[in-house]
């Protein structure tokens, strides 16, 4: 296998992780979690959204929940929070839908992960590219994206 740019930069640095290769076809994320054998709540996504200054940010929340904007919003002191539109996602980051890792994007962003990180020895997350999955201890992958911890997600 080709290292991604994202496990070159875990490398890079020295981080222990594994990664999974999967069938590319698989795209939901509760079927990934299946398919690795892991509890659902083990697997994040990397969701890019934007905020009405047209400023970016990386939020990674796990697969089964849904982004809660308007809590976002209100936490970051913004009019608004919205996904950015997918025909935007490779320009803007390097990664196609379904393979956005929070590592290795073309520009750093800020990054924030639901607090629900903070419960977990390991976390799974897209290695940059669909059918790649990383597997890190949390706490290594906030530190090395200057990540900061949120609640994120819809209650």
């Amino acid at each position: 296998m080709n290292k991604t740019l994202a496990l070159k930069i875990l490398d890079s640095h020295k981080i222990y992780y594994n990664y999974h290769e999967y069938d590319s076809t698989i795209t939901t994320g509760t079927d990934i979690a299946s398919i690795l054998h892991e509890d659902v709540n083990n697997v994040y996504k990397t969701l890019v959204c934007e905020d009405n200054t047209k400023h970016y940010y990386v939020f990674v929340i796990p697969v089964d929940k849904t982004l809660d904007l308007k809590l976002i919003a209100k936490e970051l002191n913004k009019k608004s929070i919205d996904m950015i539109k997918q025909k935007e996602l490779e320009p803007l980051t390097g990664y196609i839908h379904g393979g956005c890792s929070p590592l290795g994007m073309k520009k750093k962003f800020p990054t924030y992960y639901d607090s629900s990180i903070l419960n977990l020895n390991k976390v799974y997350v897209s290695a940059g590219k669909v059918g790649l999955q990383m597997e890190l201890n949390p706490n290594d992958l906030i530190k090395i994206t200057d990540g900061k911890v949120l609640d994120l997600v819809l209650k």
